[in-house]
Order: C-alpha cells, then structure tokens, then sequence
C-alpha cells in the first residue's frame, strides 16, 4: 500500500506539470489509477475528483496572470459548466464497455491537438483573429466559440484528456491575451468543470476516496509548480515529447480494449 501511495504521488505530481504546462494531466493520472486496479468508468470518477487539487494549486499560482481578467473569465465558467454537467451524466448513463473503447480515440485526438499546438506559427488561428477584426465576423466568431466552450465543458465532464488544450486553442482565438494569462483562465475553467462533476459523481457513482488522496497531494504540488514553469519554459519541445506518449499509451489502450 505505501508503494502504492507513492507512485500515485509522484504520478500526481507528473500530471498537475501537465495539467499547466500542456493540459493533459489525466494522460498520466488515468493510467496511473488503471495500473493499481480500478476499472475504466471508477478510474475516470476517481481521477476527476483528483484533479479538484490540481485546480486548486494552479489557480492560487496563476493569481497574478488572473488580474484583471475575473469577469471575462467568470463568463467562460459559466459556459464550460453548463457542458460539464451534461458531459459528467453522460459517463453514468452510458456503459462501461462504451467508455472503455472511446477513450483510446480520445486520447489519440489529445495527442493530435498537442502536436499541433507546439507549432510556432498556426495560420489558422491567425486567420481567425484577422476574420475576427470585422464586427459581424467578430460576433460569428465569438459565438462559435461560446459554443465550443460548452462542448469542450461536457468532454471534461466525460473524461476531459486534452480538454485543457483545446480550452487554450478556443481562448487564444477570443482574447487577445498572452499565453500565461490564458493558460491561467484554462486552469480555472478546467478545475471548475472537474468541481461540478465531482459533485454529481458523488451522488451517483463510486469514488475511490483512498486514492484521491495520494493522488491529489502529488496533483496539488504540480498543479502549484506548473504555472511557475509556464512563466520562464520553452514548452515546444516538451509538448511534442508529451504527444508521442500519447499516441503511445492511445496505441496499447486501444489493443487492451478490442483485442
């Protein structure tokens, strides 16, 4: 058990640098909880309650970038909860089976999103904030991406790999903001989607409360560390690095569940 206790730490730790630096912390926390036992859909509700400390110490690091910036990202709360309530009581009503086979696919899309992300120039997102200077292209825009917010909140609610990389795609679009100010908002979005979902599956699913609590104190102290890291790091090559694992571990879980 103390062995146990300990790899969850220092997994925990691993995934709250992530959560920070690339968004993808339960790309290291999910097959963490696999590896010690728990099936898919209780992995997916422990990992989530987890991740509640994660948010807890990348928003208390990242109140600096967060200055000036509350009521913008009270509004993008508000969205990405709306989709997390949705997203979370979907993962109960569906299958365990179901689950099991999707997040391979899941994590793979995760891994595309992050390679793509560590480009230094992305065109696309340039020809957006062009398209976005018009009034009637700004309001199109905007509204889209309001909408992708909430989708984004309900594939957090669900399982949520990669959600925070897609958050940081969205935000960067809509604000004109620098990166650490919007990984900042992406944490808090992100903790606030893990915050709701905890509490519906609390009522309706069954959490491994022995493992939150390793798992949360290694989150915490990473989720804390990231955003210091994001100040001062060049992420490109780690982002790369991270994607790799992910089409890695996206490849065996894939044969774990068809074949």
């Amino acid at each position: 058990m103390i062995l146990t206790f300990a790899f969850l730490i220092i997994a925990g730790f691993a995934a709250g640098l992530l959560a920070s630096v690339a968004g993808l912390a339960s790309l290291v926390s999910y097959p963490a909880l696999l590896a010690v036992g728990l099936p898919p859909v209780i992995a997916n509700v422990t990992n989530t309650t987890a991740l509640i400390f994660s948010g807890i110490g990348s928003t208390v690091s990242s109140l600096r970038e967060l200055h000036g910036h509350w009521k913008k990202l009270l509004v993008f709360v508000g969205l990405a909860l709306v989709g997390s309530i949705g997203g979370s009581s979907l993962l109960l009503v569906l299958p365990a089976s179901s689950f099991q086979k999707v997040v391979p696919l899941f994590i793979a899309f995760a891994g595309v999103l992050l390679f793509m992300s560590g480009r230094k120039k992305d065109l696309s997102t340039q020809k957006l904030k062009k398209a976005s200077e018009t009034p009637a292209h700004h309001f199109w825009i905007s509204f889209i991406s309001f909408i992708g917010i909430i989708l984004v909140g309900g594939y957090t609610g669900y399982f949520g790999a990669a959600g925070g990389v897609i958050f940081l795609a969205i935000l960067s679009v809509i604000t004109d903001d620098r990166f650490a100010v919007v990984n900042a908002m992406k944490n808090v979005i992100s903790f606030a989607g893990n915050l709701v979902a905890t509490i519906i599956f609390i009522f309706k699913s069954n959490i491994n409360w022995l493992y939150v609590i390793p798992l949360g104190f290694g989150l915490l102290i990473g989720g804390y560390t990231g955003p210091i890291i994001v100040r001062h790091a060049n992420i490109h090559l780690l982002r790369i690095l991270i994607s790799l694992a992910a089409f890695g571990l996206a490849g065996y879980l894939f044969v774990e569940a068809y074949f």
